[in-house]
């Protein structure tokens, strides 16, 4: 018998980027597990990562070629084919498309992998050559990013670890326990030395159970409350005043603003009361430090860009980021930039075209109206089907019989039923990557575990093999993952030491802007602009949809999937349950509905079926539906994106998931 240590990376999209310590024996893996040495990981994995290797041995792996032989519109066929038929198929087919027009070919790829390797690395080098359309890929953070890049020059904040010093943190837009464990491990260390945790969101979440407080605001009215708590410092003088005038421009614009939004008239916008605001207010303009942890949940409206970057300037008024434990930390990936290689993916093999830009929050509308039609779609390190707005375009734009589409997979997705081909991917055991993180500010490097599973191959190799199908002679096609990872960061980043220890930190100062030094032009925190947006569809905006559709529906992810990842491993979904409906049990009892019944969430755009679960968790007003399930999965074949829409956030060009009206009713 013999057995080994392997050293890897959590490659899932999660802040925390944890470092691994996969166990091997006799060439299979046996456990995973965090590596203790890590300061971020400190030995602990979500409950969804320590069952990594129930995934990679999943009896349901797509491990095979696999070539569709039924019509879109039908159930699901496929048959094996081998690699050497499949790739010249797809290389053709995609040789003639780019011939007349490279844009018509879409790539579709987002946070599968975080890897920088197994993401774009080789593949963007091929849409280059090929003169694909680009990506926007918005899906997730970019209404955030953009606030933060507004606000601060780029997505930078404090060090989590530093969450352990703060006396007072405010989880703002976050269910950390599910969503963000270690920086849990971290808030809790503080709690237990005294300090206060306050959570802001409109559910009940996990974490908001071991807050001191919950306020329960109405989605998309975050940046009233931040305005509410401006204005309370300003009323009480909890300002730095020093700060401000040295580090702050757009002080007196926001000042402005912030005068008109009195605990009142947030109360009343933010369904919450008075006294929360003014007790909020107090607690954070007197405590110091004070930290806030934001997460993507409250930019996923309308307004979230302005709503972010009217949170950031909360540490900049009151002069919390002089101190390690005060700040703000929405996203670190902004640290990253300067040792990243931004021509990895060899924009240069663009030769001086410009191909169009399509967003894949949008992508039910572009496979449908696009002009010139999208023609290819190849899709990797996603499950749009599954997880972008508005579904029901998004199938109908997939179920084109004229549409060719690849899919690089493990599983058979409800992205992977609609394809032409199905391609077996290796996963983070099987391959090298190196990856960044957005939690924290170290490197890491993901070591392979085990040889890839049947016929799977790496990303980089499909797409090195694909690379050679279409006659792309570039040596740059030729370059292994280790001249690939050679390739990834500037010198700064040690390769010989990722390989060793696995990770290496940047120098990043304890208390990055203790004396401002921003990354905008002029060093200061901008203001200027920044403002309440408000929903588009809420009784304020739109009464007339409301009087139809008064339920405002929330999409939080459930706590044992990863987004739509990990929804097939049957442990989990055992945990998971079924898809569900939260409800307050006024709403439900409003509409004669009991708790474990079959319900329907509706609204113009579609109608999504799922068990009632009426729970204190739910806010009146508001539902709660559960996500990312896999649409098959669902009791009529839907998820929850059944009924979101394609519209757009106010900067970012982010999908607006959480700003959305339904009405529920018996199935």
């Amino acid at each position: 018998m013999s057995t080994r240590t392997v050293f890897g990376a959590c490659p899932h999209d999660c802040p925390d980027t944890c470092a691994l310590q996969v166990t091997v024996e006799n060439e299979r893996v046996i456990k995973v597990q965090g590596r203790a040495e890590h300061p971020s990981t400190h030995g602990a994995l979500c409950t969804k990562v320590s069952r990594y290797a129930e995934r990679t041995y999943h009896p349901e792996r797509v491990l095979h070629p696999l070539k569709r032989v039924s019509k879109k519109s039908e159930a699901p066929a496929f048959v094996r084919v081998s690699w050497a038929e499949a790739l010249a198929d797809i290389a053709s087919r995609l040789k003639a498309i780019a011939a007349r027009d490279g844009q018509r070919i879409q790539p579709y790829s987002y946070a599968g992998t975080m890897g920088l390797l197994q993401g774009e690395a080789m593949a963007g080098r091929v849409w280059n050559a090929l003169g694909a359309a680009r990506l926007d890929r918005t899906i997730c953070a970019s209404a955030g990013g953009a606030g933060l890049a507004m606000t601060y020059g780029h997505k930078l904040g404090m060090h989590t670890r530093h969450f352990a010093g703060a006396k007072l943190i405010v989880i703002w837009g976050s269910n950390s326990i599910t969503s963000n464990l270690h920086f849990w491990t971290y808030a809790n260390q503080a709690k237990r030395e005294g300090a206060k945790l306050i959570c802001i969101d409109p559910r009940k979440t996990e974490t908001a159970d071991k807050c001191h407080q919950h306020i329960a605001v109405l989605p998309g009215t975050d940046g009233a409350l931040a305005l509410g708590l401006m204005h309370e410092l300003i009323q009480h003088d909890w300002l730095d005043h020093d700060y401000i005038a040295r580090h702050v421009d757009g002080w007196d614009e926001l000042r402005a603003k912030a005068l008109a939004w009195p605990p009142e008239r947030v109360a009343e916008v933010c369904g919450i009361t008075a006294d929360e605001v003014r007790g909020l207010a107090r607690d954070y303009g007197t405590t110091t430090p004070a930290a806030i942890r934001m997460n993507y949940g409250l930019q996923r409206v309308r307004g979230g860009g302005n709503a972010v970057r009217l949170i950031a300037m909360l540490p900049c008024l009151t002069g919390a980021w002089r101190h390690p434990s005060g700040g703000v930390l929405l996203s670190a990936s902004g640290w990253f930039a300067p040792f990243k290689n931004p021509d990895l993916e060899r924009p240069d093999l663009l030769a001086g075209r410009t191909p169009r830009m399509v967003n894949m929050s949008t992508i039910g509308d572009a496979l449908l109206q696009a002009d010139p039609p999208i023609e290819a779609l190849v899709v990797y390190n996603s499950n749009p089907v599954a997880v972008a707005p508005e579904s029901p375009k998004v199938v109908k734009g997939f179920q084109r019989e004229d549409l060719f589409t690849v899919v690089l997979e493990h599983f058979m997705t409800d992205t992977a039923d609609l394809a032409d081909y199905v391609l077996p991917a290796t996963t983070q055991l099987e391959h090298l990557d190196v990856h960044t993180s957005y939690g924290h500010t170290d490197v890491l490097m993901n070591q392979p575990a085990i040889a890839p599973l049947g016929e799977a191959k790496p990303n980089t190799q499909i797409f090195r093999e694909l690379a050679a199908a279409l006659g792309l002679t570039d040596p740059c096609f030729r370059e292994t993952d280790e001249e690939l990872a050679a390739q990834a960061f500037t010198a700064d980043i040690d390769l010989g030491l990722l390989r060793t220890q696995g990770w290496q930190p940047l120098p990043i100062p304890e208390a990055p802007f203790a004396e401002g030094g921003f990354r905008t032009p002029n060093g200061r925190a901008n203001a200027a602009g920044a403002d309440y947006v408000p929903n588009y569809e809420s009784a304020r905006t739109a009464p007339e949809l409301a009087a139809r559709y008064p339920l405002a529906m929330i999409s939080p992810p459930a706590r044992n999937f990863l987004n739509s990842s990990f929804v097939n491993v049957k442990s989990l979904r055992d945990m998971e349950g079924e898809p569900l409906i939260e409800m307050h049990a006024d709403d439900a009892a409003a509409r004669g509905l009991a708790d474990g019944s079959l319900v329907a969430a509706f609204n113009d755009r579609g109608r999504y079926v799922a068990r009632l679960k009426v729970s204190p968790r739910a806010r009146p007003g508001v539902v709660n539906g559960l996500g990312v399930w896999w649409r098959k999965l669902g009791p009529q074949g839907t998820n929850v994106n059944e009924v979101t829409h394609q519209r757009l956030t106010d900067m970012g060009e982010a999908p607006a998931f959480y700003d959305c009206l339904v009405q529920v009713e018996h199935a």
